[in-house]
């Protein structure tokens, strides 16, 4: 097994997790099997209890693990499905050593942090580096670890020191250690600084870790000077300093690195068995990107949601309609409108921003409402929702965002007083309300499509079923449903009992789409996910002759 540690310097969000899954994406196109483990050091079990502005969206995983967005990366680049053990946390760490300590596994001795944490830590690496991730079961060859935060921080002490120890126990020739590391750039005088890069090696050096490669994130090229400036104080030569330039399109990230020799380096430095061969997974990459920046033609989304301020907050969501933009060979623009603007009460508080927000609304080319928690907001994405249904506007709705819309209908077809009302959204029996972590309807579901006549059935490919992943703790109530499908409202899809409700759809409506899952975590580059790519093509006016084709996009 070869292992290479990601660690970041300077700043947090520098892109650790796209360059960790970028060198993972072009190790897997040298046909090597590879996975990918997330460090988070704080003290959470999971990231389930996560405020959005904290730290981005929860990414669910199959098994249901709540985990960090990275991961999110790592499954999208590498095409990889990983378990909620590829997320580490200090919370989980702790947890496992004290359980032991309680049990008496270390009956006569005093648990400290070395060697008891560090081992625990290294153990847990080790253990689920050998996890299959593929399909085909194989045990990886390469494990790609990323440590969260920045180095010097004090909650990743632990990390660090079980690292220094861990590339001796796994011998030099299969650890490697990879630094990102921000390079400024002030506009007063334009000038590259290498300043910052050398005080965080310098930092790292003193606890024991020693980069191997530098990755320098920086605004424009690095200047041939300054790269040489930063191998001479960095302890590096100048191959091993990698710039990590701004580019227009993620996909180009692994065409970068792998431009600058680092396909090479790993073999070198690891030994890995590659043969020097075209590459056919980066020939893809490098379409997609070529093609991501050609696009002329745009459509536009208003994401109506509650978490606008942070755009990470709905990372799935943004690239699951990246890539089906992609697909139909459209530029994306998403509208960023929060939900509490298009309210009653924001047009007498604040007018201007109500008509900013409603303008924005009624300029787009589709609808999305995206999955959310707690009544805030609720009142604005129900106007977006029963504004999308009067206009005919394609609509998608996921997880709350499907629950409202059958509110909306209550409301305004139905003539259901009141609020989205107990009887109409239900508690779920799994959901605990004495404990937050955990309790919710989590992981991948199985969704029988009910309907042959469908419009989602058919995107997804004329299938009876689909899996797809869940997080809510709230559904719609079954026993409703007769009231809905008398005037057209038609729940689709339920779960393999039959007993709730997973898909609507609203007839004598171009594309009006309620799910209860999250199928953005599901969604691929080469592959969107089918609800959003349904979205897409009716916003650019597509899906008729998509459908009747047999669901294959015109020749362009």
């Amino acid at each position: 097994m070869k292992y290479i540690l990601v660690t970041g310097g300077v700043i947090s969000g520098i892109g650790k997790g796209i360059i960790a899954s970028s060198v993972g994406t072009i190790l897997k196109s040298c046909g090597l099997h590879v996975t990918a483990i997330k460090i988070d050091p704080y003290i959470n079990i999971d990231a389930g209890t996560f405020s959005p502005y904290e730290h981005g969206e929860v990414f669910v995983l199959d098994d249901g693990g709540e985990v960090d967005l990275d991961l999110g990366n790592y499954e999208r680049f590498l095409d990889i499905r990983l378990i909620r053990d590829n997320n580490l946390t200090t919370g989980k760490i702790y947890q496992s050593v004290i359980t032991k300590e309680r049990r008496g596994d270390y009956l006569g001795k005093t648990v400290q942090v070395v060697p008891h944490i560090t081992d625990a830590i290294q153990e847990w690496v080790m253990r689920q580096a050998k996890i299959s991730v593929d399909v085909d079961g194989v045990e990886p060859q390469v494990c790609v670890i990323e440590l969260g935060g920045t180095v010097g921080d004090i909650e990743s002490m632990p990390f660090i020191e079980a690292f220094r120890q861990f590339q001796f126990k796994v011998k030099r020739e299969n650890f490697c250690n990879i630094h990102v590391s921000l390079i400024p750039q002030p506009n007063t005088t334009g000038e590259q600084k290498t300043k910052p890069t050398q005080n965080s090696v310098r930092e790292l050096r003193g606890l024991g870790l020693s980069p191997d490669l530098i990755m320098c994130r920086c605004a424009t090229v690095l200047e041939t000077s300054v790269k040489e400036k930063i191998s001479m104080f960095c302890h590096v030569e100048p191959t091993q300093v990698i710039c990590v330039q701004d580019v227009p399109s993620l996909y180009r990230v692994p065409l970068l690195l792998e431009s600058q020799g680092v396909v090479d380096y790993f073999c070198r430095r690891l030994n890995l068995p590659i043969e020097l061969k075209p590459r056919k997974m980066l020939t893809k990459w490098k379409e997609m990107a070529d093609r991501s920046d050609r696009l002329l033609e745009h459509v536009s989304i208003a994401l109506v949601g509650k978490y606008t301020k942070l755009s990470d907050s709905y990372t799935s969501v943004i690239k699951a309609l990246e890539h089906s933009a992609l697909a139909i060979n459209y530029k994306l623009e998403v509208k960023y409108i929060d939900s509490a603007d298009l309210e009653a009460v924001t047009l007498r508080d604040e007018p201007v921003k109500y008509h900013e927000a409603w303008q924005k609304l009624c300029s787009s080319h589709g609808v999305l409402v995206p999955g959310g928690f707690g009544v805030r907001g609720t009142e604005g994405k129900i106007q977006a929702i029963n504004w999308a249904r009067k206009q005919n506007k394609p609509f998608l709705g996921v997880c709350l965002g499907m629950q409202l819309a059958v509110c909306e209908f209550a409301r305004n077809v139905l003539g259901w007083e009141g609020e989205c009302g107990s009887d109409l959204v239900i508690d779920m029996p799994e959901h605990n309300p004495g404990q937050m972590g955990g309790t919710m309807r989590l992981g991948k579901r199985r969704t029988i499509f009910t309907s042959t006549s469908s419009v989602l059935r058919k995107l997804y490919g004329d299938v009876e079923y689909v899996e797809e992943r869940h997080r809510h703790r709230f559904e719609v109530n079954p026993e409703l449903k007769h009231h809905f499908e008398k005037k057209g409202f038609h729940f689709v899809g339920q779960d393999v009992e039959g007993e709730r409700m997973e898909v609507i759809e609203l007839e004598d409506h171009g594309y009006f789409v309620g799910v209860q899952y999250h199928p953005e975590f599901t969604s691929r580059p080469i592959k969107p996910s089918p609800p959003y790519f349904g979205l897409l093509l009716a916003a650019a006016g597509k899906l008729p002759s998509y459908l009747t084709k047999g669901c294959r996009l015109s020749p362009r």
